[in-house]
């Protein structure tokens, strides 16, 4: 690992805070709740089992980390392993898959856990302009999806549990000649993730799976077991 990835935030996870805090609060903890700056209203909570870097507002009596309205909220992936995970990216000149930012996370990620944090972080660094709908009017959009694991149609082996933990499944929106979207959910948010993210005026272009079996206008399946492709050109 690279010698650069020696030094203490990307180590220490109390380090990692301080390194954070230090660039988004550079003149002290803000409230995001409520935007009480005043460091005299809020504390720094203590104790075995209290999280790294957990303050409380006593304006809005609501606590709070640096990581909220961050790439890293509502994530329990450690501090440090994000700030890895943001260098090894950044210093990447040709790009890195989630598979080799897996590897070199090591023991500290999964594969769904590098998957999620480059995602975030890619998601950051895109241009404004991305963060609309993808397609418009004379635009085509591709939609698929896929399994980080084994799909749930592949026949299970002898002693599975009925009950087992579905593979996690990663959805993306292609705009064709633009940019692409993935993001987790199942079938049943696949409605939703069209109407956020989709341009009403596109031409969607999707396979014949079930979870794409309702009204969208412009909307073309292809069947590829029969080697269909969509109109005028080969899905990419």
């Amino acid at each position: 690992m690279n010698s650069n990835l020696n030094a203490p935030h990307f180590r220490d996870e109390q380090a990692a805070y301080d390194y954070v805090e230090a660039r988004l609060w550079p003149n002290g903890p803000v409230c995001p709740h409520c935007g009480n700056c005043d460091p005299a209203r809020i504390r720094l909570l203590a104790g075995k089992s209290t999280r790294p870097g957990l303050r409380k507002c006593n304006e809005c009596r609501k606590q709070f980390t640096v990581k909220v309205g961050t790439i890293f909220e509502d994530s329990h992936v450690p501090m440090h392993v994000w700030l890895q995970a943001i260098y090894l990216m950044c210093s990447s000149k040709k790009g890195i898959s989630t598979r080799q930012l897996h590897r070199m996370l090591g023991e500290r990620s999964s594969l769904k856990t590098a998957w999620f944090i480059g995602h975030r972080i890619r998601h950051a660094m895109a241009p404004a302009a991305s963060v609309g709908p993808l397609g418009g009017s004379g635009r085509t959009v591709e939609a698929d999806e896929t399994y980080l694991a084994k799909s749930p149609k592949t026949r299970k082996a002898p002693g599975t549990a009925l009950n087992a933990k579905p593979a996690p499944q990663v959805f993306s929106l292609i705009e064709r000649g633009g940019n692409v979207r993935s993001m987790y959910l199942d079938e049943k948010n696949v409605r939703d993730a069209l109407a956020e993210h989709l341009h009403r005026d596109s031409r969607l272009v999707t396979d014949g799976s079930q979870m794409y079996r309702f009204q969208v206008p412009n909307h073309e399946f292809v069947d590829h077991s029969k080697y269909e492709w969509s109109r005028g050109d080969v899905l990419t």
